[in-house]
């Protein structure tokens, strides 16, 4: 869609000033983006996707896509924001036939999941062989410097509603099944970049301004503070070698034993129709 088109939905333009002042919102996109690659003629699945802007930007790569999330609250912001029909999930179960999907872009979810075992064995049933996932999730990082800080804000991972601290290359290819294969991952966040974000959760926190569907105006403030928040964060370069508080990964789906019963599943829904 493009910026004339954008305008004529009020509370999707609002969700895209919130994007254009955020850098941690567009390090996340561009990180995606880059993991994804050609999404053009690819029927694809978006699932966390901000509010739909995330979803909407996916969509004009190219490619046919869907929208899903948990929440009653995200779904409905998804929804006003790409003005289309989205999935409700529920528990840890993808309400979609055996290899619907190419790709499948989890941002931000996983981490919420009491299961994510099953909603990974989830993914590899949704996907064909040969398609692809890619995985947003926070890095499991128990030494970070500013993590006692965060605790000190009150910023854990109760507070973001985390059932799991974060993910690593070796716990991510402990849950795994035998049908989804780790192909890459690759680090962003840096100390820079997490402490403007502890600072901006912290300021937010206590002004008690959580809104669940981003419904707030951006200030003039925001926009005007946006130049120096984006130098700050981009002082990250200075130190590649830090390890990032943010994960992204790619996953393969590969052939094995559960495709047989796929393709049984498959046969027995299309003798039903």
């Amino acid at each position: 869609m493009t910026g004339p088109q954008r305008s004529r939905n009020p509370f999707r333009e609002l969700q895209f000033a919130r994007f254009r002042v955020s850098v941690l919102k567009q390090a996340k996109w561009r990180e995606l983006s880059r993991a994804a690659g050609d999404t053009s003629g690819k029927c694809a699945l978006d699932v966390g996707s901000d509010n739909g802007v995330i979803g909407l930007l996916f969509r004009e790569k190219g490619g046919e896509w869907t929208s899903a999330d948990r929440s009653d609250e995200a779904v409905a912001a998804i929804r006003q924001t790409l003005g289309e029909p989205v999935t409700q999930l529920r528990d840890a179960t993808l309400p979609f036939p055996n290899a619907s999907f190419d790709l499948i872009v989890i941002a931000d979810l996983l981490e919420h999941v009491a299961d994510d075992r099953a909603m990974l064995a989830e993914v590899a049933r949704c996907l064909r062989v040969g398609g692809r996932a890619i995985l947003n999730v926070p890095q499991l990082n128990r030494w970070g410097m500013l993590l006692p800080l965060r605790r000190a804000l009150g910023l854990t991972d109760e507070w973001h509603g985390h059932v799991h601290a974060g993910y690593d290359e070796r716990s991510l290819r402990a849950l795994l099944p035998a049908t989804l294969r780790l192909t890459g991952t690759r680090d962003y966040v840096r100390f820079f970049s997490y402490a403007l974000d502890t600072a901006l959760n912290a300021g937010a926190r206590r002004a008690g301004t959580g809104d669940a569907n981003n419904v707030r105006p951006v200030s003039g403030a925001q926009r005007a503070m946006y130049p120096a928040m984006r130098a700050f964060a981009a002082l990250d370069a200075l130190i590649p070698f830090a390890r990032g508080y943010m994960l992204v990964a790619t996953l393969e789906r590969t052939a094995g034993a559960t495709d047989a019963y796929a393709a049984s599943s498959l046969r027995r829904n299309a003798s039903r129709e």
